[in-house]
């Protein structure tokens, strides 16, 4: 595809220029109209030199060997890309140039496919190509967040600063992935440990009682009745059709879950939860606020933000409130008059973005909401961890204590006939 060099002027007023990639002079104009840039002259550069050629050839093969392989390579999550972004903003603010510091990273990095991600981007970026337009070339381990804020820190001039607010926002996201993994790892753990605790017991302890008292003639009372019967049926064949079955319906909901509708209907129940769906709400409108308030900050359009802040939200439901207030934003509508039509986020939150937008700090006011959401989420998730804790024990101990009834009721029938 053809490079054009595009002249411009920065957000500071200065001139300065860049290298994008399309079809024609008019789609370049239109790219960079897209990412916000005022365009002032676009010129078609000249075509590359044999030995650029070659290597873009290569590159290209290589890539294609590669893709193969990179579909069972483990992708970078968002520690790993904070890592990048923190260690690329220091390397750039001391002036170590591009090329040079992407090699210094992909020399240090471990995972096969981010190695190999940076070593094409740095080969790319030696040829000419910008580093937003490399990092569009690798899809799967740069997101469009990340690339969004590259190009808005070059199309700026300042790439150091735009990388380091996006160290900053990829690590509060992942702080609040963590708080919501750490709240909801104990008890699931202890849950699954309290079902193998109770099928080991009811598979391979109650039979051999069961069978003591038999011989013994000792009438077994109701409950241990029904838990001999539980365990006679847990090593029935039955069991096995038991078992697919379960595994049958959790695979059509993963099905139903996949689809637009499916996807729409459980976010929306998840939402109506009493505890859970509030967490969810704070934990969503918190990611929505630090990160849109990161894009407008660093120079990217509106609409491209929304674009962005959209396919991250986890919450479908919030997702299409979204999309449907970029519509409205592109109707000439404000985006808080638009959230708020929709009762998707909280009215605090519409409230304190309404104020931005009156007094033209609509980041500064979004920081400040997901600061305070980032609270609330803390808060919740140690009063969920506090109050589930103490469940799990007393569900652990019942099914325990269920059992080891169910095994010494019938010794009083057995103490009652030898007196």
């Amino acid at each position: 595809m053809p490079i054009f060099s595009a002249s411009y002027t920065d957000s500071r007023g200065n001139a300065a220029t860049m290298e994008v990639e399309a079809p024609d002079a008019l789609q370049a104009k239109r790219k960079l109209r897209l990412r916000g840039i005022r365009v002032v002259e676009v010129k078609a550069k000249a075509k590359q030199s044999a030995t650029a050629t070659k290597a873009s050839e290569e590159l290209g093969q290589k890539l294609k060997r590669s893709s193969l392989s990179s579909l069972l390579e483990a992708k970078p999550g968002i520690k790993q890309k904070a890592v990048f972004a923190s260690k690329m903003s220091a390397l750039v603010n001391a002036g170590v140039p591009i090329v040079r510091s992407i090699d210094l990273m992909a020399s240090q990095q471990k995972m096969p496919l981010f190695k190999r991600a940076l070593e094409s981007i740095s080969l790319e970026v030696n040829q000419g190509i910008s580093l937003g337009q490399a990092l569009r070339r690798w899809p799967q381990v740069f997101d469009r967040l990340t690339i969004a804020m590259v190009e808005a820190g070059e199309a700026g001039g300042v790439l150091d600063e735009s990388l380091r607010r996006l160290a900053k926002l990829l690590e509060d996201n992942a702080k609040l992935q963590n708080q919501i993994k750490g709240a909801m790892g104990y008890p699931v753990a202890v849950f699954v440990i309290a079902i193998a605790v109770f099928l080991g017991m009811t598979i391979f302890i109650i039979p051999t009682f069961a069978g003591i008292f038999d011989n013994l003639g000792a009438e077994l009372p109701w409950f241990t009745q029904m838990m001999v019967d539980l365990s006679n049926l847990l090593r029935s064949p039955f069991a096995l059709v038991l078992v697919a079955a379960l595994a049958a319906a959790a695979f059509l909901f993963v099905k139903f879950y996949q689809t637009p509708i499916g996807r729409r209907r459980v976010d929306a129940l998840v939402l109506k939860l009493p505890i859970f769906g509030d967490l969810i709400q704070k934990t969503t409108t918190a990611q929505f606020c630090r990160t849109f308030s990161s894009l407008t900050r660093a120079g990217v359009p509106i609409l491209l933000s929304l674009e962005i802040v959209r396919e991250i939200t986890g919450n479908s439901i919030m997702s299409d409130a979204i999309s449907t207030s970029r519509e409205s934003v592109l109707q000439g509508i404000p985006l808080s008059l638009a959230l708020g039509r929709l009762n998707v986020f909280p009215e605090m939150a519409i409230s304190m973005l309404s104020i931005g937008e009156e007094t033209g700090e609509m980041d500064a006011m979004l920081s400040k909401v997901a600061d305070f959401y980032e609270d609330e989420v803390e808060a919740a998730v140690k009063a969920l961890t506090s109050m589930l804790e103490p469940a799990m024990i007393v569900l652990v101990g019942g099914i325990v204590a269920s059992i080891l009834i169910a095994m010494y009721l019938p010794m009083f029938s057995v103490f009652d006939q030898i007196k």
